[in-house]
């Protein structure tokens, strides 16, 4: 038994040692012992390469709106472990993860006797959600986020009410496969017997995969572009305008804070998911609860605005699909200015394709690394990089500081790259951001490279 936040927390994170380890038997072993909460959920399942937790926060916000109770789950966290489990938005105590690692903890030691061998930690977490929604609040909806890929994801033993699949795109190659297609297989592996899929893919060997998929189950199959549809987009200063159209339900002139066409692309696969649901009888929705479920939504780490002047944001751009919304979404927003722009990424990335990128746009580039086991070191991002002028410092926090102490009214800085490094330093920024403000001063940024 564990009696602290920080024994739970302990527990859990010493089964990162086990890594990643496919398929759904160990968590059907240890959900049949807890009596299978997740049969007693209404799951909404989410899955793709990119836009999957923005495509979650826009569900859970409407359905807030709507008066509904909401468990979401998804990964990583940002600024605090808890935020994997949330109910309306908010983590979870710390006292109800003690309490869940009280009641899994058990379960998963008796697994580890048995020839399917230990639990992972994303196992673990993931067994506590379905029970924490079940049992201990008893949610009206459950959104769950696929961890990876989706086929034998551990998320992947439920069988939701609908699915979403936002996109697929060149991520995790060493797990999920080396083509497009191969990957699309294994996001397609969450379409379920005659469940509806929702999808805003847009690569055709994707979608062919995907359909096909759904065929085969027998899934009724709904596509951005041609079962609903993204209308009338507009780039406000503070976020974006649209107008959603489906035989389902039309909104017109919608608003979504969080920057970038692509969330209108994720606001309405959302829009489509619900607007369904309501369509067949499933919940009702007043379209007030839409409009401002949109413009409530917040999603952290994605296009977030902690500073005004100097504009100071962080996105958690982790692979090429993800800094191919971030150069569209700043393009948009800041026209031609220069951006100073902060960059790390995970090693095991295509950084090669994310440097392309990144050396289309206009920026002046600052390379750093982080301490995680996978993170890249900034010698291999500057011979990535091709960019001999990229300034480079090992030490982030040395960095950052010197960014965010030294920047003019009028400068734009952007902190982007891995989710992971994005979690470790957002805490940090918001530190030097205050004292920036305290100070009323600047420094001189020595021009080192």
């Amino acid at each position: 038994m564990v009696h602290t936040y920080k024994e739970a927390l302990s527990w859990i994170h010493s089964r990162l040692r086990l890594g990643i380890k496919p398929g759904l038997k160990r968590m059907e072993w240890m959900l049949a012992r807890l009596e299978n909460p997740e049969r007693n959920l209404r799951v909404i399942h989410v899955g793709g390469t990119n836009g999957k937790g923005s495509t979650v926060t826009y569900l859970r916000s409407i359905l807030n709106e709507a008066g509904f109770q909401v468990g979401t789950f998804t990964s990583p966290y940002i600024e605090q472990f808890n935020e994997r489990i949330s109910i309306n938005g908010k983590p979870i105590h710390d006292e109800e993860i003690i309490a869940l690692v009280n009641i899994v903890k058990p379960i998963a030691e008796e697994l580890e006797q048995t020839e399917l061998g230990p639990a992972t930690e994303f196992e673990v977490i993931t067994t506590m959600a379905f029970y924490y929604f079940s049992e201990i609040r008893n949610v009206d909806f459950a959104l769950f986020e696929v961890g990876l890929g989706g086929r034998y994801d551990s998320t992947n033993v439920i069988r939701p009410i609908a699915s979403i699949i936002t996109n697929v795109g060149m991520d995790h190659m060493q797990i999920l496969g080396n083509t497009i297609e191969e990957i699309a297989y294994q996001k397609a592996g969450i379409i379920k017997q005659g469940i509806p899929i929702f999808t805003t893919a847009q690569h055709e060997g994707a979608l062919s995969v995907l359909k096909k998929e759904a065929i085969q189950q027998k899934a009724p199959f709904y596509q951005l572009g041609k079962e609903f549809l993204i209308k009338e987009y507009h780039p406000l200063e503070n976020g974006e305008q649209f107008s959603y159209q489906s035989k389902w339900a039309s909104y017109d002139h919608l608003h979504i804070s969080l920057l970038g066409r692509h969330q209108t692309e994720n606001a309405a696969a959302a829009l489509a998911v619900l607007t369904y649901l309501q369509f067949i009888g499933h919940l009702a929705l007043q379209g007030e609860a839409i409009r401002n479920g949109l413009l409530k939504a917040f999603w952290p780490g994605r296009l977030e605005r902690l500073n005004d002047r100097p504009v100071i944001f962080i996105d958690g751009a982790h692979n090429v699909q993800g800094l191919q919304a971030f150069k569209s979404a700043v393009e948009t927003h800041f026209l031609r200015e220069k951006i100073k722009m902060v960059f790390t990424a995970l090693i095991d990335k295509d950084l090669t394709d994310m440097f392309t990128v990144i050396n289309s746009m206009n920026v002046e580039l600052y390379l750093t690394e982080f301490d995680f086991p996978r993170a890249a070191p900034v010698e291999e991002l500057q011979a990535k990089s091709g960019n001999t002028e990229a300034y480079c410092d090992k030490d982030w926090k040395n960095m950052i500081r010197k960014l965010v102490l030294s920047a003019k009214e009028t400068d734009i800085l952007a902190i982007t790259g891995s989710l992971y490094f994005i979690s470790e330093i957002k805490p940090f920024l918001k530190e030097m951001i205050q004292l920036r403000k305290q100070t009323g001063s600047s420094i001189n940024l020595p021009k080192e490279k």
